[in-house]
């Protein structure tokens, strides 16, 4: 069986006033991540992991902030586009594991709900998604709460063909 491992990286400003939502999840928050679509960071990372792994190009070549379809759209969509292109290519996601780095709010609440849409979007388990976050320890954009960062690794498997 053949496996291949993906890296994936996203990074947005905060502006107040905008909803904050991370792993699909809108969380009470002053200010939230900017971008076209609804600048999920999580949920972008993990979607570059996929298709870095797959060879599939980049979030941004399937998904350009050109486009006005993209506009405002759940992140958890171009995830299940995301398996869907992997799918056609005969790989299946086995996990997922993601770092996010911001200041605040604290996510350790939101966990749990942010690992089920993921499950939900992937068709993965929960047992099989992997959230974890730290702060920048005040230091640089992060610490000053003007951005934040999420990275994420994925292991995906080819399925096998059956036999005629």
């Amino acid at each position: 069986m053949k496996f291949k491992v993906g890296f994936g990286f996203d990074v947005h400003q905060l502006k107040e006033g905008i909803p904050f939502v991370l792993g699909g999840m809108t969380l009470d928050h002053h200010a939230g991540a900017y971008g076209h679509s609804d600048a999920d960071v999580l949920v972008h990372a993990i979607c570059d992991a996929l298709l870095g792994a797959a060879n599939l190009e980049d979030i941004g070549y399937h998904f350009p902030n050109t486009e006005e379809r993209w506009k405002g759209i759940s992140s958890l969509l171009l995830l299940k586009e995301c398996i869907r292109l992997l799918a056609e290519k005969g790989w299946k996601l086995g996990n997922i594991d993601a770092m996010l780095c911001l200041e605040a709010p604290k996510i350790k609440p939101y966990l749990p709900g942010m690992k089920q849409h993921i499950s939900d979007a992937t068709g993965l388990s929960v047992d099989d998604i992997s959230i974890k976050a730290t702060t920048n320890e005040t230091m640089g954009f992060i610490g000053r709460q003007e951005g934040l960062v999420a990275y994420a690794v994925v292991l995906i498997r080819k399925l096998k063909k059956r036999k005629a």
